[in-house]
């Protein structure tokens, strides 16, 4: 209990990766821990593509970038991505999707692999290229991009890829 609550405390988001894959071992645990994120009535309505593919990946942050009017890799070179979509057809799909990426996160810093959540995903499979590449890897068009986890490993050379933790606002909590 005591590294869970630590782990939650010492995740940060990273922003420069090295150009070396995701261990398996650690990739199906991170995995894993993102089909246990609790769900509305149990319904399950996310889905998460796993893209370790250098062309895939490179196509889905071509389109990230080109929706987020950025000319750099919003994916700061992160080798592994994993996409949340969930169905839009069961209510609680939203919340169960990001659950999904609260857990993904959270699992990989667990296991000493660095991620970040990347916004856009929905955006990115309401174009044209976005439902080809649904159809593509036969999810139904109606799947909502949810967001992107990237995994990797940070590149300690490069300057400002985590940023210091901020203090948490004194009114966080409220008791009443």
């Amino acid at each position: 209990m005591k590294e869970t609550l630590i782990d939650l405390k010492e995740r940060r988001s990273c922003r420069a990766y090295l150009d070396q894959q995701v261990e398996k071992e650690a990739l199906d645990a991170i995995l894993e821990a993102g089909t246990y994120a609790p769900t509305g009535r149990g319904r399950q309505a996310p889905l998460i593509v796993c893209v370790q593919d250098k062309a895939t990946r490179d196509r889905l942050s071509a389109l990230n970038a080109k929706v987020g009017g950025y000319t750099t890799d919003p994916f700061y070179g992160a080798p592994t991505l994993l996409v949340v979509l969930s169905d839009p057809e069961i209510n609680t799909y939203l919340y169960d999707g990001v659950l999904v990426m609260g857990n993904l996160l959270n699992a990989a810093h667990a296991v000493g692999v660095d991620s970040c959540y990347i916004f856009r995903a929905k955006e990115v499979f309401e174009t044209e290229e976005g439902k080809a590449l649904l159809r593509e890897w036969g999810i139904p068009e109606r799947y909502e991009g949810i967001g992107n986890c990237i995994l990797g490993y940070r590149d300690p050379a490069a300057n400002g890829a985590f940023r210091p933790l901020l203090p948490r606002k004194p009114d966080y909590v409220r008791y009443v």
